[in-house]
């Protein structure tokens, strides 16, 4: 955990900083990766010197307690990690304990919103990674064979229940017509149960998930967007009162429909139409998330224009999920974030310490010069 040094600033005089661990801190995680993000939170905040309270999502709380096992096992010391689990009544604890110092979440805008101001409120720091509309841009002059499967593995791997899942396609120009090649793409897709051999897509989490999905597909038919692959009705044999969707997407459809507005959370992908590079930026900018985004294109100065002018946190260049190595820090902005300080990388040590700043003087006039003694000491002589 590395200070600064400015050595000099005046005669004899210098200044110097450190990092030092806040003590106790805590993450509150969600149900779709319940070990990557546990994983983001307390080794981040083990290593630099605090103790943690971890609060997996109640919906799967086994691997959470996995993980603490395995930390047990290579001899972390009783009580530096800590389970809590729970509900409301465990996520206001989070917030309202006066030991706790910072609060790690991931999850939903509502839930987010919550703990940031009932956190912040209480004097903590908080990080909060919340909802996204990821934006892939596809240009004319893209790879079509590898734009096309990148975009239905973005958009419909893990069932869309990730948030940075590229839930929204942007065909540019001549791109539109690649829209019925896609479509037959995500009709060869498996819904089946997880853990059985070639399923693409398992369930939702539950079925007001589903029920939610399928309302907001729903509103996108009302509100006058075209429904090309129809996933509501799949029935999974032997898991028939399964909550299973299949492979879902809407196209026609413009910023000013629920369905674009809100985070789906499932496999539904909203297709919107632009004419040019500017047109397709102006969308991305107009939306208030800013968790990820990508653009498909064959053309460096095409891609360097996207990338500096586009207003999100997180681009990917032909790559469609930009989430970074730990190295770096995972950097969602806009609605999609609250706090001053994102996730792990270099930015997450700092979230999970202090500074210290040490300004020092020694003057070398108050120095004192003795001689050594050589001599064997006498009694009552010096």
């Amino acid at each position: 955990m590395l200070g600064e040094t400015l050595p000099s600033l005046t005669k004899d005089m210098d200044t110097y900083t450190f990092r030092i661990p806040l003590g106790v801190c805590a993450g509150i995680a969600p149900f779709n990766f319940p070990a990557m993000i546990p994983l983001w939170m307390f080794p981040m905040g083990m290593v630099c010197g605090n103790t943690y309270l971890m609060k997996p999502s109640e919906r799967v709380p086994g691997a959470t307690m996995l993980l603490a096992r395995l930390l047990q096992d290579s001899g972390a010391p009783d009580g530096t990690l800590n389970i809590i689990h729970g509900q409301h009544a465990a996520v206001n604890f989070v917030c309202d304990h006066p030991a706790i110092r910072a609060i790690s979440f991931v999850g939903s805008n509502q839930a987010g919103e919550y703990i940031y101001e009932r956190g912040s409120k209480n004097g903590k720091r908080v990080q909060s990674n919340m909802g996204a509309k990821n934006h892939g841009v596809i240009m004319p002059d893209a790879n079509k064979e590898s734009t096309l499967n990148q975009l239905v593995g973005a958009a419909f791997g893990a069932a869309g229940q990730r948030c940075m899942a590229l839930s929204t396609a942007v065909l540019v120009g001549e791109a539109k017509k690649w829209l019925p090649e896609l479509v037959e793409r995500a009709k060869k897709l498996r819904v089946n149960a997880g853990d059985q051999p070639g399923a693409d897509l398992g369930p939702l989490i539950s079925k007001t998930a589903k029920q939610r999905v399928c309302s907001l597909v729903e509103s996108g038919v009302k509100e006058g967007a075209t429904l090309l692959l129809d996933g509501r009705e799949v029935k999974v044999k032997g898991y028939e009162d399964g909550n299973f969707v299949g492979p879902t997407i809407l196209s026609n459809v413009t910023p000013d429909m629920t369905c674009y507005k809100e985070e789906i959370f499932g496999p539904v992908l909203v297709v919107l139409e632009a004419e040019n590079l500017d047109d397709a930026i102006n969308i991305v900018n107009d939306n208030p998330y800013g968790n990820g985004t990508a653009i498909f294109t064959t053309n460096g100065a095409t891609a360097r224009k996207y990338t500096h002018l586009v207003d999100v946190g997180q681009v990917g260049v032909n790559v469609p999920i930009p989430v970074p190595l730990p190295m770096f820090s995972f950097t969602g902005s806009r609605a999609s974030f609250r706090g001053d300080t994102n996730f792990y990388g270099k930015q997450g040590i700092y979230f999970y310490t202090q500074l210290k700043t040490v300004t020092s003087q020694w003057k070398e006039e108050d120095a004192t010069v003795t001689s050594p003694a050589v001599v064997m000491p006498t009694m009552g002589r010096s």
